[in-house]
């Protein structure tokens, strides 16, 4: 039998999510290398917009006592499961995209007269923020969750490394190299976090991490 492939994956993955790549043969070694957590704020000064980039960001929102409050509001946000875990709670979403930049673009060509409150985390990008403020959208941002590192030393070299943030990228790369591997990103902006380290770079098609696992699959058959 040909010996297992194996590959990093740089957040815990659920089980079916594991259980795809052990059918095509493939070894996980996965670990959560950014951790994030809800920190506290106020809802005030809102606009009459709500932008989301993350599920972190739901979450957390979620878990304020007033944020019934916030559901007559329309929404715009990033990411198909971001889109789905808020309408499931019950908020109006008027555009989602796979992407910031997309969704940046969206509201600076047909929005551009509204107004907006971005819900982020502390190490968010600057992509949304910059478009806006470029395309003089009025907006604020308030910041409901903290991400932080958790560097791992990985002590095997992998044949390919999962990654799924910048973040994410800047954790791995404090405590390991990055030589042969192939690695597998969630997306654009995760990708050029590499730009100076690798060329060896497959990006999925869209921003999910079953995206990314099929990437995999079909690297390795």
């Amino acid at each position: 039998m040909a010996k297992p492939i194996q590959i990093v994956a740089t957040k815990k993955l659920s089980g079916e999510q594991k259980e795809a790549l052990t059918k095509a043969n493939i070894e996980v070694i996965e670990a959560d290398f950014i951790q994030t957590q809800n920190k506290p704020f106020e809802l005030k000064d809102l606009n009459e917009n709500l932008i989301f980039t993350s599920q972190n960001a739901v979450h957390s929102v979620l878990s304020n006592p007033e944020s019934e409050k916030l559901k007559s509001k329309n929404v715009f946000c990033v990411g198909l499961k971001t889109k789905i875990l808020l309408s499931e709670s019950g908020f109006n979403v008027v555009a989602y995209t796979g992407y910031a930049s997309d969704l940046a673009e969206i509201i600076t060509l047909i929005y551009r007269n509204e107004s907006f409150t971005f819900f982020s985390g502390n190490l968010r990008r600057e992509t949304l923020p910059k478009a806006l403020k470029d395309g003089e959208v009025k907006f604020n941002e308030i910041q409901v969750y903290d991400t932080s590192l958790t560097p791992q030393k990985i002590k095997t070299a992998p044949d390919g490394i999962l990654f799924f943030s910048p973040s994410g990228v800047e954790s791995y790369l404090k405590e390991n190299t990055i030589k042969k591997e192939k690695c597998f990103c969630i997306g654009d902006t995760t990708a050029d976090a590499l730009d100076k380290i690798t060329k060896n770079i497959i990006i999925a098609d869209q921003p999910t991490v079953e995206d990314v696992i099929e990437d995999v699959i079909e690297e390795y058959k």
